[in-house]
């Protein structure tokens, strides 16, 4: 197979492999998004009626030609084969709701991302310790495989919803993927994590790139449920394969604070009739752009601007 030659010291064979995948990725955006399902506008949404139209859920695209370029160009064992069906099957859940005449209600996305979530989990405490790292201070904790896996699932639900939410404004999500991945890929380099999972993070931000193509305001398509749900199952394993999955948190920061404050906030409303951020419109895409009166553009530049900053911060910190 291809990848035995990257493996064998063939860097130029992988670089190829990169360049296949941004080719692919935007060669099937354009022959293919005229059969995916069209967008009936968000109601609730800031501006959501625009979308009204456009070809949704082409996230299976881009995601189905990183997992071909990844059996193709990149080192797999049986660890990382597992992770490329797990964000297989976040995708394709997520475009079956994409594609559903009735959107599938929240316990019930809810309940398969959780299994997928336990899967994960069990998964990577096969192939690895359940000793993390408190990578500023150097420190070494022993977590018990049990409560390492229940923390584990919680992560990787949370990643996987809360970028999920944050997919509201063209050019967003993917944008704030593609930086907290480069980010983490960076910590990778500084740690001395093996490389054949690194490469698995360029060929995913290549995917995403050749989507952005099409994604950049004005948009022509969107990613859908089938993006959005497969990025964020990607981020957590991205994060837990750095030994020290704290990381999350700075990395991701502002994705978890814009798709996340609204799940908090529904949460609280729903289960304990706890009402905050009365004032506050989540996901907070929505807020900055109909209270603040940032435009789409604005509210990409500025949020990824913003996450650039932390990561840039927690890069230094770690070096």
């Amino acid at each position: 197979m291809i990848h035995y030659l990257i493996n064998g010291n063939a860097p130029m064979l992988a670089a190829m492999g990169l360049l296949v995948a941004f080719a692919g990725t935007c060669l099937f955006l354009t022959k293919l998004s005229k059969y995916l399902p069209k967008d009936a506008g968000r109601e609730f949404a800031h501006d959501g009626k625009l979308s009204a139209g456009k070809p949704r859920g082409a996230g299976i695209i881009f995601i189905l030609v990183f997992t071909v370029a990844a059996v193709l160009f990149a080192p797999i064992g049986r660890e990382m084969c597992i992770y490329l069906i797990l964000v297989a099957a976040e995708m394709l859940t997520g475009y079956m709701d994409d594609v559903s005449d009735k959107p599938w209600g929240e316990y019930k996305k809810g309940l398969l991302d959780l299994i997928v979530a336990i899967v994960l989990a069990i998964t990577f405490l096969n192939h690895n310790s359940s000793t993390i790292v408190l990578a500023t201070l150097g420190i070494e904790i022993v977590i018990p495989p049990v409560l390492f896996g229940i923390l584990t699932v919680i992560l990787v639900w949370t990643s996987i919803n809360v970028t999920n939410c944050a997919d509201g404004v063209d050019g967003l999500s993917g944008t704030l993927t593609i930086i907290t991945l480069m980010t983490v890929y960076i910590i990778d380099k500084i740690a001395g994590v093996p490389e054949d999972f690194s490469y698995l993070i360029l060929l995913f931000v290549i995917c995403i790139l050749g989507y952005l193509w099409y994604n950049a305001t004005p948009s022509r398509l969107m990613m859908g449920d089938a993006g959005s749900r497969a990025m964020g199952i990607f981020i957590a394993i991205a994060v837990l394969k750095t030994g020290s999955p704290l990381l999350y948190i700075p990395v991701a920061i502002v994705l978890i604070l814009d798709g996340g404050l609204g799940l908090v906030k529904v949460a609280l409303i729903r289960f304990c009739k706890i009402h905050i951020l009365k004032n506050t419109r989540t996901p907070l895409h929505d807020h900055v752009r109909k209270v603040m009166g940032w435009s789409n553009t604005q509210t990409v530049f500025r949020f990824a601007i913003i996450q650039i900053v932390v990561s840039m911060a927690t890069v230094y910190a770690l070096m």
